[in-house]
C-alpha cells in the first residue's frame, strides 16, 4: 500500500500538485472580496494553522506504516494549497489596497513566491524553506489582521505585527527543532534568514511600498463639479465612448478660471476613523519630474460597502499633466487618479453621475 501510493504520488504530482495551488488561489478570489472582512480573517487564521500542521508533519521521522506514508503525502498538498492560498490572499488585500505604480515592488515578490510554490515544490521539502516562507506568509497576515482590530494605521501597530510574528516563528522552530533533528540542524540558517526577511518588510513599510491595509479605494474620478445631495454625490462628467473608458487616466476640458474636483470613495471596516488627504501633483516638463501644488484632507469612516466618499477641489488649475495620490496622514497610499487638463474650445456636453 506504501509504495502504491509513493507511486501514485509521483506520477501524478505535476498534475495534482499546480492543481492544489490553483483551487488555493480560485477559492481565494471568489471569497475574500465577497466576505465580510473579520470572516475573511478567520479564514487566513485555519491557513496559517494548517500549513503548521503540514510542516510540522513534514518533518517528522517517517516509519513504514499507512498511515505515516498518508499523513507525509498529504501534508505536501496541504502545505502547498495553504502557502497558495495564504499568498494569493495577502496580493489580493495590498492589491486593492493600495497604488500598482506605488507597491508594485511587494506585490511582485508574492507573484514570485506564488509561481515558486509550484515551480521549485520539492524545495519546500526543506525545512529553511518551509519556515522562511511561513514567517513571511504569517507576517503578511499579521499586518492585514492587526490594523482592522486595533482600528489604526500608526506606525507602533505596523511594528507590533512584526514583533508578535517574530515571537510566533521563534516558538514555532523552538518546539520543531526540540522535536526534530533536521530542524535542529537548521536553526542558525533558518534566525538569518528570519531576520531577512523583518527587516526587508520594515524597509518596505518605511520606504511606504506597503499599502494602508485595511483601507481600499472602491472608485476615484476627476470632475467638473460635484455636489453633495440627499440620494449621494452628483458629479458633472465628460461624456467619454467606449475608446476613452479603455484608455488609463482621464482628460478633462477647463476654462479658465474655473476648478477641477477629484472624488474618492474610500472602504474601511465599521467603527474605523482616520484622516485622507489628496495630494494634487503637476508633471512640470522643464524640470521633468511631478511638483507637489496642494495637499488637502478630509476625515473618514468605515462601514459602507460602496465607501467613505469624499472629493478634493482645486482652483486655477494649469494646463498639462497632473495626478492626485489619495494617501493617509503618513503618506501611504490607497489609490491614485491620473489625468490631463486641456484649454475647452468650445461648451462640451456634461452629463451627472450619481455615486
Amino acid at each position: 500500500m506504501k509504495q502504491r501510493l509513493k507511486f501514485l504520488f509521483e506520477k501524478y504530482e505535476r498534475v495534482l500538485m499546480p492543481v492544489t495551488l490553483l483551487v488555493g488561489v480560485t477559492v481565494d478570489f471568489l471569497t475574500f472580496r465577497a466576505i465580510e472582512l473579520n470572516t475573511a480573517f478567520l479564514v487566513l487564521g485555519v491557513y496559517v494553522v494548517l500549513a503548521g500542521i503540514a510542516i510540522t508533519l513534514l518533518n517528522r521521522k517517517e516509519d513504514a506504516s499507512r498511515i505515516s506514508t498518508f499523513l507525509r503525502l498529504g501534508a505536501s498538498f496541504v502545505l502547498q494549497f495553504s502557502f497558495g492560498a495564504l499568498l494569493s490572499a495577502s496580493l489580493i488585500f495590498y492589491w486593492f489596497s493600495g497604488a500598482l505604480s506605488v507597491s508594485w515592488p511587494l506585490l511582485l515578490l508574492f507573484a514570485v513566491l506564488m509561481a515558486t510554490n509550484e515551480v521549485f515544490r520539492h524545495y519546500y521539502l526543506k525545512p529553511l524553506i518551509q519556515l522562511s516562507v511561513y514567517f513571511f506568509v504569517t507576517y503578511s497576515v499579521s499586518t492585514l489582521v492587526l490594523p482592522s482590530l486595533l482600528q489604526s494605521l500608526e506606525v507602533g501597530v505596523f511594528v507590533l505585527s512584526g514583533i508578535v510574528s517574530l515571537v510566533f516563528i521563534s516558538v514555532f522552530v523552538f518546539l520543531l527543532s526540540h522535536w526534530f533533528d533536521t530542524v535542529r540542524a537548521q536553526r542558525l540558517p533558518i534566525f538569518i534568514s528570519t531576520l531577512t526577511i523583518f527587516a526587508f518588510m520594515n524597509a518596505f513599510y518605511f520606504f511606504d511600498l506597503i499599502p494602508p491595509i485595511p483601507l481600499s479605494l472602491r472608485d476615484a474620478t476627476v470632475a467638473h463639479a460635484i455636489k453633495p445631495t440627499s440620494q449621494g454625490y452628483v458629479l458633472a462628467l465628460e461624456e467619454e465612448n467606449w475608446m476613452d473608458q479603455l484608455l488609463p487616466g482621464q482628460t478633462i476640458h477647463v476654462q479658465g478660471g474655473k476648478p477641477i474636483f477629484v472624488y474618492s470613495a474610500i472602504f474601511a471596516p465599521t467603527t474605523f476613523h482616520t484622516t485622507i488627504f489628496h495630494q494634487w501633483q503637476f508633471f512640470d516638463e522643464r524640470q521633468n519630474k511631478w511638483i507637489d501644488k496642494d495637499r488637502l484632507s478630509f476625515s473618514i469612516k468605515g462601514g459602507r460597502d460602496g465607501g467613505y466618499r469624499g472629493y478634493s477641489r482645486k482652483n486655477s488649475v494649469e494646463l498639462g499633466k497632473w495626478r492626485v495620490n489619495i494617501e493617509t496622514e503618513r503618506g501611504q497610499t490607497v489609490g491614485r487618479v491620473r489625468f490631463n487638463v486641456e484649454q475647452m474650445l468650445e461648451n462640451l456636453p456634461l452629463t451627472e453621475v450619481i455615486k
